[in-house]
């Protein structure tokens, strides 16, 4: 099975992959998630994984545009325990560090631990393990890395300090995609317990109240709300759910309901939730 990636050796998305359908998988790699997309369009890819949300650092709110304007769907999910490591080249202090390179979201895991060192500059760049990878080949001193102690361990770093994320507490939740139909589950297959759903609300008072009453009624649990702009749209919003149920019946009636009363309705995804 070939399962496209938004990073590249030694990254999260890796770990995540190899978690979720072990280690029998080849990787295609990608620099960004538009990118991860444009592999499953051309058939490069079978599958993809994509990070979606981080306990610190929040949602990846674009990633929620691209699966909605996409023919994929949310088929499984998996939780990533992310425990950040600065690493570098080996007979240095961090003292010795004045730049480090790594993704956005994994320098906004750190900024407590960077407060401590004003000197060091912080620099986005494309994925994790990608500048790992890019010290221990170009051996750059004064250089450091974030990325997880697998990178160090595969690229031969130092890892000057281990856990330097802002909380112990840091999990970042990764989507499984696929081009999958529209489910055509009944209560004898029903096997899913969460699922992912999208619309857009007309302008009146107690609009998104309403469709969290229907969810409320059936007894269906509200794991995540998000909005982004619906694009054409000034000032329109779509939003994203997540919710969890244990009862088939009541999630077909409470979908049944919510699409009469919204535009754009869309089921983004059926799936298991993940541990």
């Amino acid at each position: 099975m070939k399962v496209a990636i938004q990073g590249f050796a030694g990254s999260y998305h890796e770990i995540a992959a190899n978690q979720y359908f072990g280690s029998e998988i080849e990787l295609v790699m990608c620099d960004s998630f538009i990118n991860l997309f444009k592999k499953l369009d051309t058939k490069q890819a079978d599958c993809a994984v994509m990070a979606i949300e981080n306990t610190i650092a929040g949602t990846i709110l674009f990633n929620y545009s691209l699966l909605r304007n996409s023919v994929y769907k949310i088929t499984g999910e998996t939780f990533l325990r992310i425990e950040h490591c600065l690493m570098g080249l080996d007979n240095q202090s961090i003292n010795d560090i004045t730049e480090v390179h790594s993704h956005p979201m994994a320098l906004n895991q750190c900024t407590r631990f960077f407060a401590g060192y004003p000197n060091i500059k912080l620099v986005e760049a494309v994925d994790t393990g990608l500048m790992a990878e890019q010290i221990a080949n170009e051996k750059i001193k004064g250089r450091a890395a974030i990325a997880g102690v697998g990178a160090a361990s595969k690229f031969g770093l130092h890892i000057f300090k281990k856990n330097i994320e802002d909380s112990e507490r840091n999990f970042t939740r990764f989507l499984v995609l696929e081009n999958y139909p529209d489910s055509k589950s009944t209560i004898e297959n029903f096997k899913f317990n969460k699922a992912t759903i999208s619309f857009g609300l007309t302008h009146e008072v107690g609009g998104l109240s309403k469709i969290l009453n229907i969810l409320a009624t059936e007894k269906i649990n509200v794991m995540s709300l998000q909005s982004t702009p619906y694009v054409g749209n000034a000032w329109e919003y779509l939003f994203h759910l997540d919710i969890e149920f244990s009862d088939y019946l009541a999630y077909q009636k409470a979908i049944e309901t919510i699409k009469k009363q919204t535009l754009h309705f869309s089921i983004m995804g059926e799936y298991k939730k993940g541990i």
